[in-house]
């Protein structure tokens, strides 16, 4: 007789659907079991408003946790980066798979690279995080470049170059990668230029907390050293008391000699949307072994960056 199958909260977009519906393979594959995707509307995805006013954190996450809790899908995927750094009573985070480029990408007519575009181009972007380091990257190179705030989808984001609406637009290289729509970049963005939003290019497996047995059996899609990145990335953010619409960048990535992972850096950006001002550090120790650890490099290194006034420069002092 043929298992009952798992259901799979996801989101309704295109990108959504298809992250799910590489986790759903995978989970099939592990547990012998069909998987079902359980398409769910969020907050986030029917509100017209800018993410910073409809609150940032959380929006495209708490109607997917709240089927979770009542039991109406086994288990959801998420964007890493949309996941508050709290966690869900009753929720737990069973596996974060494999993380794809964690870059973000530039679509640009004509082909253009960021270096290329004409002076007064307008680039638009969904993230005040990316608004501030395009600014600062513009000051400190001497080009003259509009930011402009945008919402949809990848069609619609990229349709705005399309239609000559705008130069340019910036969206995460994974997404574009998961849709089949890498080729349509024109620049992958440096880290040394823009850093990603913290857990960019990662997925979120949540299920309940109690279901001990698909716990165990989505834990067979985690990938340790991913885990242990977004988690400093993540702890560094919670620190910072920003939430995942803040204008912080972060990227934990591993050091090391071919094969042999030795040690792990953190890197973090906190800026003013118009570029003019920016806290940028960094920090490298061992590989972190535990989940401790990798809290623990996260919050060392808030730590410092609030010492030299990041707080200011996100619009309001953390505690």
């Amino acid at each position: 007789m043929t298992e009952k199958a798992l259901r799979l909260g996801t989101r309704r977009s295109k990108l959504a659907m298809a992250q799910s519906g590489h986790v759903a393979e995978a989970v099939g594959r592990v547990t012998g079991r069909p998987v079902e995707l359980v398409e769910i509307t969020t907050h986030g995805d029917v509100s017209r408003e800018h993410l910073t006013q409809i609150g940032g954190t959380g929006v495209f996450v708490a109607a997917l946790r709240e089927a979770l809790l009542r039991g109406e899908v086994d288990f959801a995927v998420h964007s890493l980066k949309d996941l508050p750094t709290q966690p869900a009573d009753g929720l737990t985070l069973a596996a974060i798979p494999v993380r794809e480029d964690p870059r973000d990408a530039l679509v640009a007519a004509g082909g253009a690279k960021l270096a290329d575009l004409r002076p007064g181009a307008r680039v638009g972007t969904g993230s005040p995080r990316r608004q501030a380091q395009l600014n600062a990257y513009a000051r400190a190179n001497g080009l003259r470049l509009e930011t402009v705030p945008i919402r949809g989808n990848v069609d619609t984001r990229i349709g705005f170059v399309e239609s000559g609406e705008l130069d340019a637009v910036v969206l995460a290289a994974a997404g574009l990668n998961r849709i089949g729509r890498a080729d349509e970049v024109t620049d992958f963005l440096s880290v040394d230029t823009v850093l990603p939003a913290p857990g960019q290019g990662a997925l979120a497996v949540e299920c309940a907390a109690q279901d001990a047995q698909l716990i165990a059996a989505l834990a067979r899609l985690d990938d340790p050293l991913t885990r242990a990145a977004v988690t400093a990335e993540r702890s560094l953010l919670a620190a910072l008391e920003a939430g995942c619409s803040a204008p912080v960048g972060a990227l934990a990535d591993l050091l090391g000699d071919g094969q042999i992972v030795k040690e792990m850096r953190l890197r973090a950006v906190v800026g003013t949307t118009d570029g003019s001002r920016t806290v940028q550090m960094s920090t490298t120790g061992p590989v972190p072994r535990t989940h401790e650890q990798a809290m623990a490099l996260g919050r060392e290194l808030a730590a410092e960056m609030l010492a030299r006034g990041a707080a200011g420069l996100m619009g309001e002092r953390a505690q």
